[in-house]
C-alpha cells in the first residue's frame, strides 16, 4: 500500500494540471519576446492614440470641420488598432486561474490603459456630437443666406422696374431718404470719367465709318469747330469727341433733361432709385423691357442728334435705322449698340447729379479762354508752352465740368498755343 500522503500529493499534481492549461503556458514561457512585442505595440498605439486626440482637442481652436472630421477619423483608427490588439491578445492567451506577479503587472497595465481608452471614447463622442451641432449651424446659415439672395434677386427687378418706368418713378425714394452709398463728390467724379470714357469709346467707331465712307476728317473737324490749330493731325479726333459731348449734354441741366414727359415729379430718391437700377444693367435690355421709358425716349432723341442723317446714309446706305428709331423702337445693330452704352453713361450721370442736394452743377468752357489749372485739365498732358509770356487757350471744350459744393471736377480741354514733347 502506497502511504496516504503520497496520494494527496499525486492528486494535488493532477488538480494543479487542470487549473493551468497546457497552451497557456507555453504562450507565455516558450515565446516571451511575441508579448513583448504585442505590449510594445500596445504602448505605440496608446502614443498615437493620444497624438490623435491632442490634433483633435486643436481642430476645435479655431473651429476647423474640415481638420476636426480628419482627426476624429484618426483617432477612430487608432482606437480601432487597440481592439484588435485586445482581441488578438484574448484569442492566442486564454485567461489564467491564477497568475504570476509578473502578469499581475501587466494585467494591471493593460486595465489602466483600457480605462484611458475609455475616456478617450467619451471625449470622441462628445467632439462627434459637437461636429453634428457645427454641421447643423452651418445648413441653417446656408439656408438663411440662399433665403436672403432669392429676396434681394426680387427687390433688385423691383427697382429696375420703378427706375425704368416714369410714373412708378414718382414718390419711390427711400422716405427716410437713406441710400444704400453714400452720395460723395468721388463718386460722381466717377461717373464723369465713365462718360468721358464713353464718349471716347464711341467716337472711334464713328470715326472709322466716316473714313470708310469716304468722309473729308479734316473738312469734317474743321466744321465742328473751325480756326482750331492742331499741334498733331491725329489730335483732330477730339473735335468729334466735343461734336458729340456738346450733343449728348444739351438739356443736362433740366432735370427733365429736356424730354417731354407726362408732368412726373421727381424728388432726390427718385433719381438715385433710377441711378441703382440702371447702373448694373444691359442698356439694350432697359430699352427692350421698357422702349417708351424715360431712358428710351433719352436714347431715342439723342441719337438722333448725335447722327446727322448724310452721316448715317453714308455708313449704311440708307435711313432704314434712322426711320426705326423715329418710329419708336431700338434697333438691335452693333452701331447703335454702341450708341447704347454712351447714352447710358450720360443718362446715368444725370440721374446722380440729380440726386445731390444741392444738385450737381455743370459749367462750359468757351473757346479762346484763357487755361486755368483750376478749372480745367488738358486732354494732351505732355504739352510745352510755345511762348513763356502768353498763357495758352482754349481751342475747344472737349468734355464739361462740374461743381459739387465746393468741390469742382475740371473740364476736358484742347488747347492751343502749346506744343506736345515727343
Amino acid at each position: 500500500m502506497q502511504p496516504t500522503g503520497g496520494k494527496d500529493t499525486q492528486l494535488r499534481d493532477n488538480n494543479s494540471q487542470k487549473v493551468h492549461p497546457q497552451p497557456m503556458e507555453e504562450a507565455i514561457n516558450q515565446n516571451p519576446e511575441a508579448l513583448e512585442a504585442l505590449i510594445s505595440r500596445i504602448f505605440t498605439n496608446i502614443s498615437s492614440l493620444k497624438s490623435a486626440y491632442i490634433q483633435l482637442q486643436t481642430a476645435h481652436t479655431p473651429y476647423d470641420p474640415d481638420k476636426i472630421q480628419a482627426a476624429d477619423k484618426l483617432v477612430i483608427s487608432e482606437l480601432k488598432n487597440l481592439s484588435e490588439l485586445k482581441h488578438f491578445y484574448r484569442e492566442h492567451n486564454p485567461k489564467p486561474v491564477c497568475v504570476s506577479p509578473q502578469d499581475s503587472r501587466l494585467a494591471a497595465e493593460i486595465q489602466e490603459q483600457q480605462s484611458l481608452l475609455k475616456t478617450y471614447e467619451v471625449m470622441v463622442k462628445k467632439f462627434q456630437s459637437e461636429i453634428q451641432n457645427k454641421d447643423s449651424e452651418i445648413n441653417q446659415l446656408q439656408q438663411q443666406i440662399q433665403e436672403a439672395n432669392q429676396k434681394r434677386v426680387k427687390l433688385e427687378k423691383n427697382l429696375k422696374l420703378r427706375g425704368l418706368s416714369a410714373k412708378e418713378s414718382e414718390g419711390s425714394g427711400d422716405e427716410n431718404g437713406v441710400f444704400s452709398m453714400d452720395l460723395t463728390p468721388d463718386l460722381i467724379k466717377s461717373a464723369v470719367e465713365a462718360a468721358y470714357k464713353a464718349i471716347h469709346d464711341f467716337s472711334k467707331p464713328l470715326i472709322n465709318m466716316m473714313k470708310a465712307a469716304g468722309w473729308d476728317l479734316d473738312a469734317a473737324a474743321n466744321s465742328i469747330e473751325p480756326d482750331v490749330v492742331y499741334a498733331k493731325r491725329a489730335h483732330k479726333k477730339y473735335a468729334f469727341e466735343a461734336h458729340i459731348c456738346q450733343r449728348m449734354f444739351s438739356g443736362f441741366q433740366e432735370e427733365s433733361f429736356s424730354l417731354k414727359l407726362d408732368n412726373v415729379t421727381m424728388d432726390k430718391g427718385s433719381f438715385f432709385n433710377q441711378y441703382l437700377a440702371l447702373r448694373d444693367m444691359d442698356p439694350l435690355d432697359a430699352v427692350g423691357q421698357s422702349p417708351d421709358s424715360p431712358f428710351g425716349k433719352f436714347c431715342r432723341s439723342k441719337y438722333l442728334v448725335v447722327v446727322h442723317p448724310k452721316m448715317e446714309a453714308s455708313f449704311f446706305g440708307n435711313l432704314d435705322q434712322r426711320n426705326y428709331v423715329m418710329g419708336g423702337g431700338h434697333p438691335r445693330t452693333p452701331f447703335y449698340q454702341a450708341f447704347l452704352k454712351l447714352a447710358k453713361s450720360i443718362w446715368l450721370l444725370h440721374r446722380l447729379a440729380n440726386s445731390f442736394d444741392p444738385m450737381v452743377k455743370v459749367f462750359q468752357v468757351k473757346k479762346g479762354s484763357e487755361f486755368s489749372e483750376v478749372y480745367m485739365d488738358s486732354v494732351v498732358k505732355n504739352f510745352v508752352i510755345e511762348d513763356a509770356d502768353q498763357k495758352p487757350r482754349v481751342g475747344l471744350m472737349v468734355m464739361p465740368g462740374f461743381w459739387i459744393g465746393g468741390s469742382v471736377i475740371q473740364s476736358q480741354v484742347y488747347l492751343t498755343g502749346v506744343m506736345v514733347a515727343e
